[in-house]
């Protein structure tokens, strides 16, 4: 299979510079005060993650909390769908790379901390300059932007309760000193309350009309050649992407970084690795809170091998599962919760899930707990029917392809 390495226009750079220009002041402070400062940071961002805020106002905060301790002059964020680990959301400031780019180095290339692999092994954080000994030129990520007068950078995978969340880059001018072992120890610190930050998000960006789903706004298609430059592009796809939370949005909606992700993994994919189609797949978050379900999938003739990204409202069987996640709900109380929304008893319930009635009132206890509701009724009507799936019904498809069962990666190129 050819895959495309020249990606033109990949990355533009802004000249507008850190508020922390020069040397990096913080590898000069004493060590009491900056473990003071970084208690105060943390302590911050563990705030922010308890405020409500969307992703990107809560990202923006936590950008300036982290340049007290760790200077840098670009950044970006990105929030993820912790069972497949594509993009959900991205965020850049003064920085922009194309959605091609970004999925060929986080999904296809192999490279040193790509973001899934920083999540799945546990290192959650990790400077380019120290993971290639101090030879930026071994990464291909670092020479893909030798022309931009890119340097160290410094990358942190947000994880909570084994789920990945989110993720963010912290990049420096090539004049500027490298990222330290410090550094990379203290963005460990910080991804649980950055990626409860992230998952919160989730419960505080709630729809509250329902978008409109015309003829023409139903299912987008966006079909790619096997090199994953677009071909073609529904009106349907056009009206969706613009949806997406994509700071600045693409110039060319097929470059869209969440759709380009997607068709990365469905092109990376060899026939029978993915046998229930589910790997090639993410759960989107709309600008208004609405969700949007992007599969990719090969498609069969035509001159090359193409590849198709399918952009369609999502059912509430696909996103139900998500938001218990965000609530912190284990697997046995989303079962719980299932059970309350098709109206079992207590006996019923303890019969199904084959436990005794005092235990399904536990599980009910820190369901209400972790929701803030006091009934079954608050909990089916206000937290899941009205405000994030109409129904929840059993479907024959595989419920739950989502985060609960998300398996470790099977190959260095394919997360």
């Amino acid at each position: 299979m050819t895959r495309s390495r020249t990606i033109p226009d990949a990355w533009v750079i802004w000249t507008v510079r850190s508020q922390n220009p020069g040397s990096d002041a913080a590898g000069h402070r004493p060590y009491h005060q900056r473990v003071d400062q970084e208690r105060r940071a943390a302590h911050e961002i563990e705030r922010l993650s308890r405020s409500g805020l969307d992703w990107i106002t809560f990202a923006t905060e936590a950008t300036e909390a982290i340049r007290t301790i760790v200077p840098f002059d670009r950044c970006c964020w990105h929030s993820v769908d912790p069972g497949t680990v594509l993009f959900t959301g991205s965020v850049n400031r003064n920085i922009e790379c194309s959605g091609t780019w970004l999925a060929e180095h986080e999904y296809v290339l192999d490279d040193v901390n790509k973001w899934w692999f920083l999540a799945r092994s546990g290192r959650l954080a990790g400077a380019t300059s120290l993971a290639t000994h101090g030879d930026l030129s071994r990464s291909t990520r670092n020479r893909s932007q030798a022309d931009y007068g890119i340097g160290d950078e410094l990358r942190g995978s947000f994880v909570a309760d084994d789920r990945y969340w989110g993720a963010a880059g912290f990049l420096r001018d090539r004049d500027q000193p490298w990222f330290t072992e410090a550094d990379v120890r203290f963005l460990v610190s910080l991804s649980k309350p950055l990626a409860a930050g992230f998952r919160a998000a989730l419960i505080a960006n709630v729809a509250t009309t329902d978008e409109v789903v015309t003829a023409a706004e139903g299912p987008g298609v966006v079909v790619f050649d096997e090199g994953g430059r677009p071909e073609f592009i529904s009106p349907a796809a056009e009206h969706w992407i613009a949806q997406l939370v994509e700071e600045p949005p693409p110039t060319v909606a097929a470059e869209s970084k969440m759709v380009q992700a997607v068709a990365a993994r469905a092109r990376a994919m060899s026939s029978g690795d993915d046998p229930l189609k589910l790997a090639a797949r993410s759960r989107v978050q709309t600008r208004t809170g609405a969700w949007l379900l992007l599969y990719g999938t090969p498609l069969a003739g035509g001159s090359g091998r193409q590849t198709a990204v399918i952009l369609q409202p999502a059912t509430p069987n696909e996103v139900a599962p998500l938001i218990a996640l965000a609530y912190g709900l284990s697997e046995r109380e989303t079962q719980v919760v299932q059970l309350c929304m098709q109206g079992r008893s207590t006996k019923e319930m303890a019969a199904d899930l084959h436990m005794s009635a005092y235990t399904v009132q536990d599980h009910l206890k820190s369901i209400f707990d972790k929701t803030s509701v006091r009934s079954r009724n608050e909990l089916v009507g206000q937290i899941f029917l009205e405000h994030y799936a109409p129904r929840w019904e059993d479907t024959d498809g595989p419920t739950g392809w989502l985060a609960l069962t998300s398996p470790a990666p099977t190959s260095p190129l394919r997360p």
